[in-house]
């Protein structure tokens, strides 16, 4: 099984290009060979795996599976939610600083 990165993806037409890892080279994706639940698709900068089969207008990727799921930031989920602001709500802080109006 080869590995690489989503180059693009369009929703609407239904395929798009993985750079396969080893090689440095294109990969046709197209939905149907997406091994996922409900809908389809593929976003940029997803790390996948997938079988590379030779087609008629070069390597197409089968069973494509998703091995690293990346947010909009480009930070790998995980990352993200390591990285998760732990200071207290507004609310919480502004309960907990005493109150300097009622001394005056």
């Amino acid at each position: 099984m080869k590995s690489g990165v989503v180059k693009w993806f369009n929703n609407a037409k239904g395929y798009g290009f993985i750079l396969s890892d080893d090689e440095n080279k294109d990969v046709f994706a197209h939905y149907s060979s997406i091994d996922m639940d409900g809908y389809r698709t593929l976003r940029a900068g997803q790390c996948v795996a997938f079988e590379a089969i030779d087609g008629p207008k070069g390597l197409h990727a089968m069973s494509i599976r998703v091995l690293e799921e990346v947010t909009l930031t480009g930070v790998p989920n995980e990352q993200v939610e390591e990285q998760k602001d732990t200071s207290p709500e507004p609310a919480q802080a502004a309960a907990e600083q005493p109150d300097t109006e009622a001394q005056s």
